[in-house]
């Protein structure tokens, strides 16, 4: 294994469980036992590493590896409720073993256009969180699917999160400017209604899986 491989690989442990004691810490300090907030925060930090990711590592099969680990840890929190910063009290929601999986598949299988694989996963790191956050606040008008309740409110927090997180992620990549727009006005709107159609947790695979596959043809 080269030097630089190891070096991401205990970086990425260090940040991602850095990421899980700091919403730990604020479930319990802050929030009082609320996990509201906690859980975004730990989605929004754990997703963010994606950027580290594709900075460090050198090959996918080693950047593979972390995400992989977490599955399983991810699996024994859910069972034990070790980190309550990021369990759901649904504990029919498995998002937080889906997240890992997606993270993985995207780096196997789209390592060769590194902006597809960090913008693949901006719309569930950021879309999803502000849609829960600004759905649960602000969410005033609802509407049904296979009877889950949703809200508008938070539908459009997603559909703007998603196409802002990405079409910076693309420019940040040279993409050019209204092909970026383009990309990320379709990605953002699939995803939206993508998020609104997946129940219980499983959009922790289909948003992302979905996002990297029109990015991996647009782009």
């Amino acid at each position: 294994m080269q030097q630089s491989n190891a070096i991401a690989l205990v970086l990425s442990y260090v940040y991602v469980f850095a990421v899980l004691m700091g919403g730990e810490l604020l479930g319990r300090f802050v929030f009082h036992g609320s996990t509201s907030f906690t859980r975004k925060f730990v989605h929004v930090g754990v997703g963010m590493w994606v950027v580290g990711t594709v900075l460090l590592f050198k090959s996918w099969q080693i950047a593979v590896i972390p995400p992989l680990t977490f599955i399983v840890i991810n699996y024994i929190s859910y069972r034990q409720d070790i980190f309550k910063a990021m369990e759901s009290k649904d504990k029919r929601n498995l998002g937080t073993v889906y997240f890992p999986i997606s993270f993985a598949l995207i780096i196997a299988l789209c390592w060769a256009k590194p902006a597809v694989v960090v913008a693949g996963l901006m719309p569930m790191t950021w879309g999803d969180a502000l849609a829960a956050v600004f759905g649960e606040r602000w969410g005033r008008h609802k509407y049904l699917v296979f009877g889950k309740e949703k809200s508008w409110e938070g539908s459009a927090a997603m559909f703007i999160a998603s196409f802002l997180s990405v079409v910076l992620v693309l420019l940040a990549y040279s993409t050019a400017g209204m092909m970026a727009l383009g990309v990320a006005l379709i990605v953002a709107a699939v995803t939206t209604i993508v998020e609104a159609l997946t129940p219980l947790g499983l959009d922790n695979l289909t948003v992302p899986i979905i996002a990297a596959a029109l990015l991996w043809f647009l782009i």
